[in-house]
């Protein structure tokens, strides 16, 4: 029978069609896109705006072909810091400049290599440029929040198809990290305790949504999910600050990271997705009510007139099923 879920942390509803939730998904063929060359590509970096990091050996000059990472602004950018964030107020209507910081994180100089299929230690360099310009823009005061984001495939935004994730820095708090911190909050006034570590002892007691654990972290479906095979990453102890990750963390980080992408891949096909990264605004970025986390989104369905006119997601795999789907992938896979 069909059950309405409320998500723990935001009272959001989501509509879990459970008679459904067993319909084989078809695994997605992507189309593969023939390019006469790409800016991303090692020996095109005069393409790009000046790289802000970049991984290579030493002695390297800027700007050459000797990085196998480079994070670069977006040559397109929606927000940047040429301007200041001034205030504007019109009647019952407020505005800021649209300042801010866009980058681009060039994965690797392989332009077919996927997250899934790298490795180890080349997804650790990923999450090591990720958390230098994470608390390289957190020095500016005027930014209070920074969002890691990865678009994979057109569906889910991407516009080339070379590796690559980004960061959009803002002034401004978004909506949805401010409805979690809310959430949050209020779980904490009334039980003093973190709402995302109660939901992390549960998962572990019901051993039903989880899909892989390591030392540090966590990969499991939530229990209302508003996507097929919507996945969280989050860490086991309690940290509300993603600047914060040691080698240890940064390591076993990498590793679950890479290893649900690939449980994935390989039940669903190669599919789009978007993973996000939610961690604190830098003006309360340690807090003992907050615990920041990825969330990966396969897009395998849109958004329809019934969810955008009620706030309701319709999701027709329970995230018990979807979380032994993919645990049953364990044997040779890993």
């Amino acid at each position: 029978m069909p059950e309405y879920r409320k998500d723990p942390v935001t009272n959001r509803w989501v509509i879990i069609s459970s008679e459904r939730s067993n319909r084989p998904i078809e695994k997605i063929i992507p189309n593969i896109e023939k390019i006469d060359f790409c800016p991303f590509d090692k020996g095109n970096e005069s393409l790009t705006p000046p790289e802000v990091l970049a991984f290579k050996p030493e002695n390297s000059k800027s700007n050459d072909e000797n990085w196998w990472l480079r994070v670069v602004p977006n040559k397109f950018p929606a927000v940047t810091h040429d301007v200041p964030p001034n205030i504007s107020k019109k009647g019952i209507y407020f505005s800021v400049e649209g300042y801010g910081y866009h980058e681009v994180i060039i994965e690797t100089p392989n332009h077919d290599a996927k997250i899934s299929y790298m490795e180890y230690s080349e997804v650790e360099e990923i999450i090591w440029a990720y958390l230098k310009r994470f608390n390289e823009i957190k020095k500016d005061k005027k930014i209070k929040y920074i969002q890691i984001f990865k678009n994979y495939g057109r569906s889910a935004g991407a516009s080339l198809s070379h590796p690559h994730s980004q960061l959009i820095a803002t002034p401004i708090v978004p909506i949805f990290i401010e409805e979690e911190i809310k959430g949050a909050k209020k779980f904490f006034n009334l039980k003093n305790k973190c709402i995302f570590c109660s939901i992390i002892e549960q998962e572990k007691s019901e051993n039903i949504r989880i899909v892989e654990e390591n030392d540090s972290f966590l990969s499991f479906e939530p229990f209302a999910p508003r996507f097929p095979y919507e996945t969280w990453i989050i860490p086991k102890e309690h940290n509300s600050n993603f600047g914060s990750l040691n080698i240890k963390e940064v390591k076993d980080f990498s590793s679950i990271l890479k290893n649900t992408l690939l449980r994935l891949n390989v039940l669903l096909g190669d599919i789009p997705y978007n993973y996000m990264i939610h961690t604190s605004p830098f003006d309360i970025l340690n807090n003992s009510y907050y615990h920041w986390h990825l969330e990966i989104i396969p897009r395998l369905t849109n958004a329809a007139g019934f969810e955008w006119g009620s706030g309701f997601f319709i999701n027709a795999v329970s995230p018990e099923n979807a979380a032994r789907n993919l645990k049953n992938l364990e044997e040779g896979l890993l």
